[in-house]
């Protein structure tokens, strides 16, 4: 890797590489880190050598989620528009992403590990889509969540914010595997000698090819998402409140306006 990393750390054993959100103890996504990943995703999308792209969180879990200090209204536009990057750039790899989930899986973190290509959970980890709770909703699991989880599941995660373990993120269809802590890394590790022992042109050219149709649709939806978000949630007086409640150690005083 041609640059030195701060917030996430990003090792490179070909034909795989680790990007690790090293942020501990929750490894809060801000926008530091979406820049860093960001690049380390260009990066990488460019190193023949890598075929795959397994994404961890430090210490006891995956991530808590995106900065809910980064929701204000002077840094929102910004925050989405880098955090959909990071996104678009995991959607649009040509490499086979994998996401190995510990402890808390929550909002933006929730959303990053949906929509790598595979996913293995910790049966005790902490699953949640909680945007809602602070009167706002995750812009990139209202479009793709229902893909992975049918329409009525995905409604009801949305909707409720209500928290899943490891087993019944499985049982959803959000993971791949669900397994003990200790067993993780094995499981994953296994994943990825199967997928090193074959071609990477033909891993990235079936990849395009097993999300062609719904592509189309994600890219369209998440920028609608991201503009109902902009122009029509933010300028709610709820999800102002929300936001500052959270910021202020307080339980939110819901106007409905």
């Amino acid at each position: 890797m041609s640059t030195a990393f701060k917030i996430i750390q990003v090792s490179v054993g070909r034909p795989v590489a680790k990007i690790t959100l090293a942020g501990p103890p929750q490894n809060v996504i801000d926008i530091p880190m979406m820049e860093e990943l960001t690049e380390a995703l260009k990066q990488l999308e460019y190193d023949a050598g890598v075929s795959i792209i397994v994404f961890c969180g430090s210490g006891q879990h995956f991530s808590a989620g995106v900065d809910v200090a980064a929701h204000t209204s002077d840094k929102i536009r910004e925050m989405l528009v880098k955090f959909h990057a990071v996104i678009r750039g995991i959607v649009g790899a040509k490499k086979v992403t994998i996401a190995a989930v510990q402890g808390n899986c929550m909002g933006g973190g929730a959303e990053l590990a949906m929509v790598c290509d595979m996913v293995f959970t910790a049966r005790d980890a902490h699953w949640s889509f909680p945007e809602i709770k602070l009167g706002c909703f995750p812009p990139v699991a209202s479009v793709g969540l229902a893909a992975l989880v049918g329409q009525k599941r995905a409604a009801e995660l949305i909707l409720t914010g209500r928290q899943i373990s490891g087993a019944e993120a499985l049982a959803m269809g959000l993971a791949n595997a669900a397994v003990n802590d200790d067993e993780l890394a094995a499981v994953v590790d296994e994943t990825v000698q199967r997928l090193a022992q074959l071609s990477p042109a033909s891993l990235a050219v079936t990849k395009k090819a097993i999300y062609c149709w719904d592509a189309m649709h994600f890219d369209k939806g998440l920028a609608r998402a991201e503009q109902i978000y902009l122009e029509e949630l933010m300028k709610t007086e709820d999800a102002q409140e929300g936001i500052k409640a959270w910021l202020e150690k307080r339980t939110a005083i819901w106007k409905g306006k």
